[in-house]
């Protein structure tokens, strides 16, 4: 039992090296992301929940550039693991196309339609907080954070490509920068530090655009001088030729990813949306819990993205047998993570809210989200696991299913039966939406199992 779900020193070592540098990455991220939560938090209430309803609708592109680079990661991974730099190449142009594409949507969408988008979750009925001040702020923040959306995707685009061929050291580098930049010009720009305008909602959108722009400087000087260790890059931008069996191929895999994160991080906002009929205290107390759960949550989310690259490498150089194992490994060393940190999280939960400047019903209601977000990070843990097994063989369309379909069936319909059906508090409600995810796992285990995702998909797209 000790082989079959745990492994040696050295696979630990191995797994560590990959997972350490992203995790580091993504914790320091998600740290700075909850100063900077904290900082607009002392503007107001209506401000921080402006900033927060527009990260909602962030959300939405931010999954869809993860989803629609991500088709392309399956294969980058497998050609890096078969040896194979020339169609390494080709999925860094297709990742280049794509995300340029997304990118200049979003922009579109969010700069005419960022009011509607908005007062979704903005309803005169709730009878407390000033809405005006909440929907100003939200499309104070949406007019300058588009500035930053290419450049963002760009650099994912990079990163991803990056930790394909098992640099993760770099990536994370340039990220820590970032949000340390993001930091500084939160502090100088937010307030009006060191003889800047204090531009409060607006500053904070500024200094996230200045990340994006450093993040990816940093990505791109540093690939182009290390042209010898990473050839992919040598000729990427020459021209935009794919050959067109690959196209297909990554479309045909990629598709129900980009579907997928789209739909999906649809789902979650209009769980949020859901939510908020409960009142702006409800709005806010999410952006608290969800703020302080996600810096935790890096640790099962790392496992996720290693799970991804280290069973794609497996399956493109032909060791099925290796992934089979190892997933299991990497399954069971994700759980018991996410049990130790979920544990950590539970007895710190009241002390986090309180770092906002903000009323007592929201603190409270905060500790409570936060509470019951790290009682179930271990069924978190596993599905983020099946998810990126699934994904890791190229069976994108049942992932599509896993995930999407998942919740759009249960989550989104529970949540509204739930806010517009019963007088239960939303603390209960919100345990209930979550602890949902028990059933998912049980879906998860049963897809894994049957080893439907042992499978090379570098042959097909090279025939």
């Amino acid at each position: 039992m000790r082989g079959k779900y745990f492994g040696d020193r050295a696979f630990y070592k191995r797994v560590l090296a990959i997972v350490v540098p992203m995790m580091i990455q993504n914790g320091i991220s998600n740290f700075v992301n909850l100063l900077d939560n904290i900082m607009v938090g002392q503007i107001g209430t209506e401000q921080m929940s402006g900033v927060a309803i527009a990260n909602n609708i962030n959300f939405i592109f931010f999954l869809a550039v993860f989803g629609a680079l991500s088709g392309a990661g399956i294969f980058g991974a497998q050609f890096f693991g078969s040896g194979n730099t020339e169609y390494f190449r080709y999925t860094f142009r297709f990742k280049f196309i794509v995300s340029t594409l997304l990118g200049t949507l979003a922009i579109a969408v969010f700069l005419l339609f960022k009011t509607p988008l908005a007062m979704l979750f903005l309803h005169e009925s709730e009878g407390n907080g000033n809405l005006a001040l909440t929907l100003l702020s939200a499309e104070q923040y949406f007019t300058v954070f588009v500035i930053g959306i290419l450049p963002f995707a760009w650099a994912q685009m990079y990163a991803s490509t990056l930790r394909e061929s098992g640099q993760t050291v770099v990536p994370m580098a340039a990220a820590i920068t970032a949000v340390l930049v993001n930091l500084v010009g939160n502090y100088i720009l937010i307030f009006g530090h060191f003889g800047a305008p204090a531009l409060g909602v607006r500053g904070a959108a500024a200094a996230t655009v200045l990340s994006r722009f450093v993040e990816l400087a940093i990505l791109v000087i540093w690939t182009d001088r290390h042209k010898k260790d990473h050839p992919f890059i040598k000729g990427a931008f020459s021209s935009l030729y794919i050959p067109r069996n690959t196209v297909r191929q990554i479309i045909a895999k990629g598709t129900p990813l980009l579907a997928n994160e789209v739909l999906f991080s649809l789902g979650i906002v209009l769980v949020n949306q859901a939510y908020s009929y409960r009142g702006l205290s409800t709005v806010a107390a999410q952006n608290i819990a969800s703020t302080i759960s996600n810096l935790f949550n890096i640790v099962y989310m790392s496992m996720g993205s290693a799970i991804a690259i280290i069973l794609g490498q497996h399956l493109g150089a032909g060791r099925n047998a290796e992934a089979m194992d190892e997933n299991r490994k990497l399954s069971v060393f994700a759980i018991l993570m996410a049990a130790g940190v979920g544990a950590v999280l539970a007895v710190a939960a009241p002390l986090f809210p309180r770092f906002y400047k903000t009323t007592e019903d929201v603190w409270a209601l905060a500790a409570a989200f936060i509470r019951i977000n790290a009682l179930c990070m271990p069924f978190f843990a596993y599905t983020n696991a099946c998810y990126f097994t699934l994904r890791s063989g190229g069976k994108t369309f049942i992932t599509f299913l896993f995930d999407c379909c998942y919740i759009w069936v249960v989550c989104v319909p529970l949540a509204n039966a739930l806010v517009h059906l019963t007088a239960l508090p939303i603390v209960t409600i919100f345990a209930i939406g979550q602890f949902q995810d028990v059933l998912k796992c049980g879906i998860g285990y049963w897809l894994v199992r049957k080893g439907i995702w042992v499978h090379d998909v570098t042959q097909e797209s090279m025939a």
